[in-house]
């Protein structure tokens, strides 16, 4: 039995992110760490990043458009950074970041909405 098309795609892209979002902010609790060793760890973690989301955008597109595609990506990062930022930076999200991503939701609205 294989998924539907949406859940591979939306769980590789999640995935992604996951990989993405400790990329390019994990090392920020590693300050003491040099700047080019942060660099090439955050390369590495990126690689796999790459091998879940170019799959999950060949898998997607044709379901999805490349818009669509790039909005369920936006969507994903704000989710999985605001859960990274609080869980693992230990930021708190104020209520003009949830405005913010209310805003980016309502945009996602407009993108995946029918219009006749």
């Amino acid at each position: 039995m294989s998924l539907p098309v949406p859940v591979v795609t939306i769980g590789l892209l999640l995935a992604s992110n996951i990989f993405m979002t400790f990329a390019w902010y994990g090392h920020l609790k590693f300050k003491s760490t040099g700047l080019v060793t942060v660099i090439f760890i955050s390369w590495g973690i990126a690689f796999f990043e790459y091998t879940l989301m170019v799959p999950a955008n060949r898998i997607g597109h044709g379901h999805f458009s490349a818009a669509e595609l790039k909005t369920i990506q936006e969507v994903i990062t704000l989710t999985v950074f605001a859960v990274f930022a609080v869980t693992y930076l230990k930021e708190p999200l104020s209520w003009n970041h949830l405005v913010g991503f209310g805003f980016i939701a309502a945009g996602a609205f407009f993108i995946f909405h029918k219009w006749a």
